[in-house]
């Protein structure tokens, strides 16, 4: 009886222990199939885009591989080795996806595919080669993304003119007001651009701003005084006394200048003003008949009288002109060529007064042939002729006296 308990209590200790070995066992066959499985497993360093990993494979070739782990390969893609190679111990594939960009160059855009890092890269890749004034829409460090818009602008020369100064700018501006805005150049109001602010720019454009300026000029003119005569009975026919010495009045006078790139262009009287009155001179003009001389006189008097008596003394208005003077044609009413003859004494009057081939003594002036006329010259008025314009201008307006030699 007790060594049938025994038996009955033993039996199930044993089945417990038969299967726990039969566990043990299967554990470690599966264990050991693992392990035989991994150890036949070949491995293999990659680098795909950027990222380095080493994995174990059973695949046979790169292809087998690249499909384990769900990469594809595009036909813009960089793969170190052929798809087909077999895979061996150590093997190292590199793997880098391209990327595709927009790439606009003066509104004209193209799509590339690139393995370029960098936007310096893919330009020097593409052959683009920059100018400093060129512009780039980004950075040259800047990584290349998908989807990437790289905007070009190549500049071009733009000859500019600003004022009297030259000079040659390279540009990628498109109109002329957005030139000039880039280049600080401002434009005043009565600035005068060419071509206008709205216009596009090309290689052939050439851009001017004349610098205008309206500026006030306040000049001080005197204002001749008139010769006025009247007979005189008490004095010798021939003879003429100043009865009130003639003043030159003055007048002020404002023009308006309009200046373009600092020369002046046109000149607008826009006001004037009396400083001064001018002073008529009145000279008494003799109309007593000389008496016959009772006395003889010698040859050297008679001479001497005969000589005075043939200069008649006037005071007359002077002005001075040249013979570039606007409207001359640079010879006189009698022929002489005065652009020939730069400093001939030649003056101009008027024939009813003093006739023309006259010799006549100019008070400043010196000795002179009346031998032109003028649309100005009337009466006592004469015109002296000078070289020059700054002469004519130095001599200005004057009351002179003068001896006529008829």
């Amino acid at each position: 009886m007790i060594q049938y308990m025994k038996n009955l209590f033993s039996r199930p200790r044993r089945t417990s222990r038969t299967i726990l070995i039969m566990t043990s066992a299967a554990v470690f066959m599966f264990a050991t199939g693992i392990i035989f499985y991994e150890s036949t497993k070949k491995t293999v360093a990659l680098s795909l885009d950027g990222k380095k990993q080493t994995v174990k494979t059973h695949a046979d070739t790169i292809n087998e591989l690249l499909q384990e782990l769900e990469v594809e390969v595009g036909k813009e893609d960089y793969l170190s080795l052929a798809k087909g190679t077999e895979i061996s111990a150590d093997l190292h594939v590199i793997w880098n996806p391209a990327t595709e960009v927009e790439l606009t160059i003066d509104g004209e855009t193209s799509s590339v595919w690139t393995l370029s890092q960098t936007v310096g890269e893919f330009l020097e890749e593409e052959g683009i080669q920059l100018r400093a004034e060129d512009k780039v829409s980004e950075g040259m460090d800047e990584a290349i993304k998908k989807d990437m818009d790289i905007k070009i602008e190549t500049a071009f020369p733009i000859a500019l003119k600003v004022g009297n100064e030259e000079r040659e700018i390279w540009s990628t501006s498109t109109t002329v007001a957005d030139f000039l805005k880039s280049e600080q150049v401002s434009v005043n109001e009565l600035d005068r651009v060419s071509p206008a602010l709205s216009e596009h720019l090309t290689e052939e454009t050439a851009v001017t701003v004349t610098r205008v300026e309206k500026v006030t000029d306040v000049v001080e003119e005197p204002i001749s005084y008139e010769t006025v005569t009247q007979k005189d009975s008490s004095l010798e026919k021939g003879k003429e006394k100043i009865i009130t010495e003639g003043q030159e009045g003055l007048i002020s006078k404002t023009y308006e200048l309009t200046k373009e790139n600092g020369k002046t262009v046109s000149k607008e009287l826009v006001s004037e003003k009396t400083v001064k009155k001018k002073v008529d001179e009145v000279v008494a003009i003799g109309t007593k008949e000389k008496k016959a001389a009772v006395t003889p006189v010698s040859t050297s008097s008679k001479s001497s009288a005969s000589s005075s008596s043939s200069a008649e003394e006037y005071y007359v208005t002077a002005t001075a002109y040249t013979s570039g003077c606007n409207g001359c044609t640079g010879k006189t009413a009698t022929g002489v060529n005065l652009r020939a003859n730069p400093n001939a004494k030649i003056i101009a009057v008027d024939p009813s007064f003093i006739p023309l081939g006259t010799k006549v003594y100019v008070e400043g002036y010196g000795y002179a042939t009346a031998a032109d006329t003028g649309g100005a010259v009337n009466g006592k008025k004469i015109d002296v002729f000078v070289p020059s314009t700054a002469d004519a201008y130095n001599w200005g307006v004057k009351t002179v006296k003068i001896k006529v030699f008829r």
